[in-house]
């Protein structure tokens, strides 16, 4: 038996201590016709797990098998059947408890990560190498999603058999899907949000501005999702929104003060109008968003345009601002953003 061991683990490179108790098995098979008992069954599939924590190959343990079985005189095929399937078992559960504990180091590792938390040892064990640049891409579905969501995993698949698992994080934080990227790819945040189009009927994407360091992903996180929160508030159009398309807005909202002040002192006119403001903030805002073409602003509100400018008239007479003035223009549309940052009229105003 150890000559025939021996010659096997030559021939294969399989370790003879995770064969012998097999070569056990198709001795006696050859001898009395027994197939492997429960606890010989038991040690094939350990050696099968042992053999997947070692990193040998399953093709080199059926080969190894099977080989055994060409030197054993007899036949002993029926045990041969029986062992490879206890050597494949052990070795398969090995292989998903290696993977579920690598999800779950992932998922660890990733809510640290968007904490601020994780280190460079631990982010280059996933392929980050905090000292480059990376963005953030999140999407808001209809409903949140959760990490077990069959979805999150499809679309990982898809990116990294494009863009290789060392550049790309896929993960759900707070009920929102995060794909973490490489600056440099520039088209991974498109090919996600690609991804996400074809799965989800309702949502919306934030992009965050690339950053560097440990801090820069956590940054790029909070921008991509700050987007989608602007977008809700506003009720920006696009389903797609770049923090960098925004800036202003968290200019305008770090003096709370002066931007209450400009919308009392621009629009709280407009309370007077019969029906109250909000019909006409929204003609506001179709005209701003048409760079002042009447006829397209009332095809986005469903009105004539006679309509537009009659509103317009009476914003005018009201406020003492006239949309077609560049100045006055640009004072009117600051306040409507500030408007429906504050979420006036809805919310009255401090």
């Amino acid at each position: 038996m150890n000559d025939v061991l021996a010659r096997v683990s030559e021939a294969t490179g399989v370790p003879a201590d995770l064969l012998g108790g097999y070569l056990s098995v198709l001795a006696a098979t050859v001898a009395t016709g027994r197939l492997p008992s429960r606890a010989e069954v038991d040690d094939m599939r350990a050696c099968g797990a042992l053999a997947a924590e070692r990193g040998i190959p399953l093709r080199l343990l059926a080969d190894a098998c099977l080989h055994a079985a060409e030197l054993t005189e007899g036949g002993a095929f029926s045990a041969v059947r029986r062992s490879m399937a206890a050597f494949a078992e052990g070795y398969e559960e090995a292989q998903l408890t290696a993977i579920r504990k690598e999800e779950d180091g992932r998922r660890e590792f990733v809510a640290d990560l968007l904490q601020g938390r994780a280190d460079a040892r631990r982010a280059e064990h996933f392929g980050l190498r905090l000292a480059e640049a990376y963005m953030a891409t999140v999407v808001k579905a209809g409903e949140p999603l959760t990490g077990g969501d069959p979805l999150i995993r499809r679309i990982e698949q898809a990116l990294v058999a494009r863009f290789g698992s060392h550049n790309i994080l896929v993960a759900v934080r707070d009920g929102l899907l995060v794909c973490v990227s490489p600056a440099s790819l520039g088209a991974a945040g498109g090919e996600f949000v690609h991804h996400v189009r074809a799965a989800l009927t309702t949502w919306r994407a934030g992009v965050g501005r690339p950053h560097s360091g440990p801090g820069g992903i956590v940054t790029s996180y909070q921008e991509a999702a700050g987007a989608i929160e602007l977008g809700e508030r506003l009720g920006l159009r696009p389903q797609v929104l770049k923090a960098a398309d925004l800036l202003v807005f968290p200019v305008l909202l770090r003096d709370r003060g002066a931007i209450v002040d400009l919308v009392t002192t621009v629009l709280a006119p407009l309370t007077k109008a019969r029906g109250g403001p909000e019909a006409l903030l929204e003609t506001l805002e179709a005209v701003f968003a048409v760079q002042g073409n009447h006829t397209a602003a009332a095809r986005r509100l469903g009105i004539s345009t006679r309509t537009i400018t009659y509103r317009l008239e009476r914003i005018r007479r009201l406020t003492g601002f006239s949309p077609t003035d560049p100045t006055q223009r640009f004072t009117l549309e600051t306040a409507v953003l500030g408007a429906r940052l504050l979420e006036w009229p809805e919310e009255p105003l401090p």
